[in-house]
This record gives structure tokens, C-alpha cells and sequence, in this order.
């Protein structure tokens, strides 16, 4: 890439705002950012379609989007009067951190970042370089295309037929709409999965004032972990362990014991990408199948007060979290699931469904057009476990046939398969800053990067 090459980044999430931000600090190529949904340019899901009351699950001290300026966004929160360093700050405050920031840049960037509205429905190679074409026809010309398309959204749980229940009963995207409408303090609410997204939507049915019962049920039952407050920051290792997985989680379980689990996991944290990189695909269909469940609710964590409102809800009988399975669901509602262990089942009656299984990741099941294109045409493939799209170490996106493509790129979320730990702000920002430094061709120290 020279300054006179032009990159257009596709999705203006927060992995997008990342990109075109970093290519502009470091001088980079002319950029054009393409959002088919303008009230979330800059903020993306998680945080343009937060309420108030729901909070981020990192103290403000690790969500600078500037990985060698890690105070940025706690002075920004304090110069707003939105707390400081060790708070835990509304999501939606950090969208608007998150706007302001990308805001500045289109100010100092002119011409060389534009920013449109579209839905890129395909991508055509010419001989020229590469064509964006968006669902209203009009192509977008470049040498090089990054997609960044966050997170997909989740499949249909087994047991679930949503083409054979009301739209008012099963809400299969939790983000994009009011989970409470039309609800009475009568009604039962079904949400399936009990991580961080049926956190998420406890808490907006709570903020509606939902007065009613709330199931969660998943699995095995698992819920995110708290936060500790106060406690210091931990050290982490400097080298991954070169011990076998059923050795590594003796190890952090004996840390564990020592020290407190939290510690133990976030000694981990730095290590956590190379881990992943030097394992085998049989290592991490291990893991993935036997710990990740466990991995998740211990190391993404819930805020002190976000915990404290959960734990309200339980004791006061109104959220419960269960394991089990659904076995079938009727179109009036009429829901029979399975504890786990149990042989026999039960049945209750419940007036909304919300798939709150989480983000999914199998490209070769998703209703995108532009995936959907680039799939048929052998431009992206999934990696070998599904859990994203396949991207070699420089997030170069891997043909079906196996190549590196240099001019179609990859970061955020949908690279999990290749790095595992890439859903938190501080590992997408570094990824999106590595990237943006060298297809800038620019030298910068910080981070390890």
C-alpha cells in the first residue's frame, strides 16, 4: 500500500472505527468506511444498542481505543464527569467515546477518509484491483478490501423451529428489538443461554419494568463470574506454558487455589493469542468442546453493580438460572425442557422466547449477502473449527484454495478461529493497530507490536 492506494474497510462497528482510525494515525492509505446502518457507525451492536444501566465488563483503564495510550478513555470519562480509572462505565457513554473519536479523525483526515452509507452485498477482482458492490448498485473501486463484520448473529437453538413459532413469542436477534413489549407481570420469559448476552437482556427487561419470571437455561447452567473491586492488576506470564491442555488446567487450578481464580485467569491473559497459535486444531476442538464454557464466565466478567442487580433478581425468585435442554416448544408457548442429569422432564408456559445463545461464527450457515458471495466464490473460507472466517497470521483471508489473498483482509471478531482471544477492546484495537501499521507502511513501537 502507498498514500495514494485506497482501502475501503466494510462495516463500521468498532473493528471498522478501529481500522480507519489506525490508518490515519499512521499516514495510511485513503480510506472509505461503509456502514449500512448509519446509528451505529462507530459504536457497532454492543454499544449502539445498550440502555443506560447496562455497563462495560472492563474497567475504564483497559478501553482506550489507543493501545500506546492506554489513559485515553478514563481521562476522556473523567473530563465527561462519567467516572475515572477503575469505574465501570455505561455502555452507552462508551459509544458515544467511541463516535467522538471517529468524529475527530474524519475532521483531521479530510478527503482521505470518507464515510458511506451502503450494504456491500459482493466483491468483483478487475484488473485494476477490487470492486465493492452495495446492494443499491453503485461499486466502490479499491486495491484492497478489510472486512470487519463483528459479530454474526446467533443460530436457532436445538429444540427451537422459529419458522413454527409467532414472531411475538420467539425474538431470535436479541438486539434489535424491545424484548418487553407487550409483556405483564403475569408472563414467563424463556431466555436461551445464561452468558453475557442473557445478562444483557435481564437487565433491559428489568430496566422496562418487567415484573414477571425470567428462566435462563442453557447447558449447563453457567453464569458470568463478578468482578472484584479494588483489586490490583496481576502480572501476567510472559510465555505460554508448553504443557499439555489436561496439565495446563491442573496448573491454573492449583494458581487458582493459591492466589484466587481471578488471578490465576488473568495471568493467562497475555499469553492467551500464542497459546492459541501454537496449538494443534485437535488441542483446540478440546478445549472448545471440555473448557470453553468455563473459560467464558470466568474470564468475561460482570461489573460489581451489574452482578449486585442479578443476584437481586434471583433472590427475589424473579431471574433463574438453570442447565437443561429444550425439547420441544409449542406456537402458544407451551415449553418442555430437561434439567441436565434428570430423566424426567418439565413443562411451563411462557409468553417470549429470546435466543441469548451468542454470537455465531459458522460462515458456511450465514444469511449475509456479501459472505454468502464470497463464499460461493471461493474468496473466504471458514477455519478448520467454524468459528470464523480463516485469516493467516498478517489477517490476510485464506482462499478456498488454500492462498493468502494480499488484498482482502480480515480483523475483529470473525477471526477467532486464528487467535482465539479477539471479542475484548484491547486485543481487537491491537490487531486493528498492527494492521493499520503496516499496510501504512509506518514504524511504531508499544504493545508488542
Amino acid at each position: 500500500m502507498t498514500p495514494e492506494s485506497h482501502i475501503v474497510i466494510v462495516g463500521g462497528g468498532f473493528s471498522g472505527t478501529m481500522m480507519a482510525v489506525n490508518l490515519h494515525r499512521y499516514g495510511g492509505p485513503r480510506a472509505t468506511l461503509l456502514e449500512r446502518e448509519p446509528d451505529r457507525l462507530g459504536r457497532g451492536v454492543a454499544y449502539g444498542s445498550a440502555h443506560p444501566g447496562q455497563l462495560l465488563n472492563v474497567r475504564a483503564s483497559g478501553m482506550s481505543v489507543f493501545p500506546d495510550d492506554p489513559g485515553h478513555f478514563a481521562r476522556w470519562a473523567m473530563a465527561h464527569g462519567e467516572g475515572g480509572t477503575g469505574d465501570f462505565v455505561s455502555r452507552t457513554v462508551y459509544g458515544a467515546y467511541l463516535r467522538e473519536t471517529l468524529n475527530e479523525v474524519r475532521a483531521s483526515a479530510g478527503a482521505r477518509l470518507e464515510v458511506t452509507t451502503g450494504e456491500a452485498v459482493a466483491l468483483e477482482r478487475t484488473a485494476e484491483g477490487v470492486v465493492v458492490r452495495l446492494a443499491d448498485g453503485r461499486g466502490i473501486a479499491a486495491d484492497a478490501v478489510v472486512l470487519t463484520p463483528g459479530n454474526l448473529p446467533p443460530h436457532a437453538p436445538p429444540g427451537i423451529d422459529p419458522a413454527a413459532l409467532p414472531a411475538e413469542l420467539y425474538v431470535d436477534d436479541p438486539w434489535t428489538g424491545d424484548v418487553a413489549a407487550g409483556l405483564s407481570s403475569d408472563d414467563a420469559v424463556l431466555l436461551v443461554g445464561t452468558g453475557l448476552t442473557a445478562i444483557d437482556m435481564a437487565l433491559s427487561l428489568d430496566a422496562s419494568g418487567f415484573e414477571g419470571r425470567i428462566l435462563a437455561l442453557s447447558r449447563r447452567g453457567l453464569a458470568p463470574r463478578r468482578h472484584l473491586d479494588g483489586q490490583p492488576p496481576v502480572a501476567g506470564l510472559v510465555d505460554p506454558p508448553e504443557l499439555p491442555l489436561s496439565q495446563l488446567v491442573g496448573e491454573v487450578r492449583r494458581a487458582g487455589a493459591a492466589q484466587g481464580w481471578r488471578n490465576a485467569v488473568d495471568a493467562l491473559r497475555p499469553v492467551t493469542q500464542r497459546w492459541w497459535a501454537r496449538a494443534d486444531t485437535a488441542t483446540r476442538a478440546r478445549f472448545l468442546r471440555h473448557l470453553r464454557p468455563w473459560w467464558d464466565v470466568h474470564r468475561h466478567r460482570l461489573a460489581p453493580a451489574v452482578a449486585d442487580r442479578i443476584d437481586a433478581m434471583v433472590a427475589a425468585g424473579r431471574l433463574r438460572f438453570a442447565a437443561g435442554k429444550i425439547l420441544s416448544v409449542s406456537a402458544d408457548g407451551l415449553l418442555d425442557w430437561r434439567p441436565r442429569h434428570a430423566a424426567e422432564s418439565c413443562r411451563t408456559r411462557v409468553r417470549r422466547i429470546v435466543n441469548c445463545t451468542g454470537p455465531q461464527g459458522d460462515v458456511l450457515r450465514t444469511g449475509e449477502p456479501l459472505l454468502r458471495q464470497l463464499i460461493a466464490d471461493g474468496m473466504i473460507r471458514p477455519d478448520p473449527l467454524r468459528l470464523g472466517i480463516n485469516v493467516d497470521a498478517g489477517s490476510h483471508v485464506i482462499a478456498a484454495d488454500g492462498t493468502a489473498q494480499p488484498d482482502l483482509l480480515c480483523v475483529g471478531p470473525m477471526t477467532r478461529g486464528s487467535v482465539w482471544e479477539i471479542v475484548a477492546v484491547p486485543d481487537i484495537r491491537r490487531q486493528c493497530a498492527d494492521l493499520g501499521r503496516r499496510l501504512s507502511n509506518a514504524h511504531w513501537i508499544g504493545e508488542g507490536l
